[in-house]
């Protein structure tokens, strides 16, 4: 178990923490949520003891063991990748070493037998004669292989060394785990492996994430961060969001009679329980909900932006003819002969593994990549706006206001009252309209770039990873609008919940040719079929 008593911190005159107090207790995971900036990343370095606290203190039950995801990549270049992994037990691995050294003395005496001796003991109490075995499985259930356990940890890409710091962290059973996005540039094999993994875990977990799903499948609490308080919630995210929303919605209607409210909780409550995950968490956690009352359904001080696309022409039956479109880029075929039609009502998802090759299409149909050969025709009816994946050239240099960077792209009304009203919707308030354009940080950016396609009107939207950057407030928002957005779109994302909520057709570009789809993202990876073809494909 975890304690945190009156922890406070404070950065000049920003407060990010003061007077938590709370306990993070074995067999729970806790998602740790909070609007971007609000110090999800530094409390969960002081809980691992990174960063001290001003005030308060973090204590750890005596003789319990605390793992961290690292986060720098390159820290064990010249190491062999299954070490990295058995370096997770600090002690267990120090004890490996010291053994190793004192069976390769040339001189070996009686005080080294017996310190050996020792050594040996306190390895089997740690299990460490299974500790190449346990790393290995770790290894090949977030997708690395045999062949690779051995090598050294430069020669693993990217992607393949996030996989072995994970494993790592995972690896002899912590007794508290602390993770910090673990889902970044993990494929959805290792999502799924990772999520399975701590649905079973059976100590602490608190972990930071921007992925609704993965909150979903995981999470028995949610550990919200509000105005530098932490207060705990029973339930996933999705319980929270609603039971949040719900308790707005009381706190509105304050004179409508209890025993209705009662009612209404219940129902709620009962449609969560029906609704959880299969595991023996799931068990737990409808045990949990089942003793909720209505003082524990608090409001949320949460803004969400108001995003919502509407069009301005009726779209018609022609809007995209795609026939074999090719492009080399850097001497590398990213698209091979892709050809399709898109339909009224599409909202088309592109998943896999190749990033440029979606981003290359998305490039192309707007005109701003020619392709090698092939062509594409957008229908009469149509109009596009498009969400880039790299946003930069709208915004360096640029030394306009928020308002007047918006008056560019909204031609029928570029009164200041109307531009500083949307921009208020997007969460701009204040003077905040009147920074510059130049210095937004990467979610407001992101903002900025939806208000710029709302004011559009156009029947078709292109977005290229738009979840990018944005905190789970701005996630939810920009997922129901698209939900509810009336025209047809093709969109790519690394966001689970995102793409089997808005989806109804899957393409997956792959290196033999386009997979095509007509279903939700959760049938296509589910289907074995359609994942034994997908992989014969790579």
């Amino acid at each position: 178990m975890i304690t945190v008593n009156n922890v406070g911190l404070r950065y000049g005159d920003r407060k990010l923490f003061e007077d938590v107090n709370i306990k993070f207790t074995p067999g729970n995971c806790y998602g740790l949520i909070g609007a971007n900036g609000a110090g999800k990343s530094t409390f969960l370095k002081i809980l691992s003891g990174e960063i001290e606290p001003q005030s308060g203190n973090v204590s750890l039950t005596p003789g319990e063991r605390l793992t961290v995801l690292k986060q720098n990549h390159f820290e064990y270049e010249d190491v062999e990748v299954i070490k990295v992994v058995i370096m997770g037990h600090s002690r267990l691995y120090q004890i490996m070493e010291e053994k190793d050294a004192i069976y390769m003395k040339a001189d070996f005496t009686d005080e080294d037998g017996m310190k050996a001796a020792e050594l040996e003991g306190e390895f089997a109490e740690l299990n460490g004669w299974e500790a190449d075995s346990e790393a290995s499985i770790l290894l090949k259930g977030l997708g690395i292989g045999e062949d690779l356990h051995n090598k050294k940890m430069a020669d693993l890409d990217g992607g393949q060394k996030v996989k072995v710091l994970l494993a790592q962290a995972l690896f002899g059973k912590p007794d508290v785990l602390l993770l910090d996005e673990p889902t970044n540039h993990l494929d959805i094999k290792a999502i799924q492996w990772l999520e399975e993994f701590l649905i079973n875990f059976e100590n602490t977990v608190i972990v930071v994430s921007h992925d609704r799903h993965f909150l979903n499948k995981v999470c028995t609490h949610i550990a919200d961060l509000d105005y530098s308080k932490i207060q705990i919630y029973v339930g996933n995210y999705d319980f929270w969001y609603e039971s949040s929303q719900l308790a707005t919605k009381m706190a509105q209607d304050a004179n409508r009679k209890k025993e209705e409210k009662i009612k209404e909780l219940q129902a709620f409550i009962a449609r969560f329980s029906a609704n959880a995950s299969k595991s023996k968490q799931a068990t737990s956690r409808k045990k949990l909900l089942d003793k909720i009352s209505l003082d524990d359904i608090r409001p949320s001080s949460r803004r969400y932006p108001y995003v919502n696309f509407g069009i301005e022409r009726e779209i018609g039956n022609d809007l995209l003819r795609v026939e074999g479109l090719t492009k080399t880029i850097d001497g590398v075929k990213v698209l091979d002969n892709i050809s399709f039609i898109m339909n009224k009502d599409d909202k088309i998802a592109l998943v896999g593994k190749n990033e440029l090759a979606k981003t290359t299409l998305f490039k192309i149909l707007m005109g701003e990549m020619e392709p090698d050969s092939g062509s594409f025709k957008w229908g009469v009816t149509t109009s596009q706006a498009y969400f880039p994946k790299d946003n930069s050239e709208y915004f360096e240099g640029s030394d306009l206001t928020l308002v007047d960077w918006l008056r560019q792209f909204s031609p029928k009304d570029d009164s200041e009252s109307f531009l500083r009203g949307f921009l208020g919707r997007m969460l701009f308030s204040g003077d905040e309209v009147l920074k510059k354009a130049s210095v937004l940080s990467g979610g407001e950016k992101v903002r900025c770039m939806l208000s710029k396609m709302m004011l559009s009107g156009s029947n078709i939207l292109l977005l290229d990873e738009p979840t990018n950057h944005l905190d789970l407030e701005s996630i939810t928002a920009l997922n129901n609008g698209l939900i509810n957005y009336k025209g047809s779109l093709i969109f790519s994302s690394h966001d689970h919940q995102f793409v089997e909520t808005i989806a109804n057709r899957i393409f997956e570009i792959t290196p033999s040719g386009l997979v095509d789809k007509q279903m939700t993202y959760d049938e296509y990876i589910e289907n074995q079929e359609i994942q034994q073809q997908v992989a014969s494909m790579y």
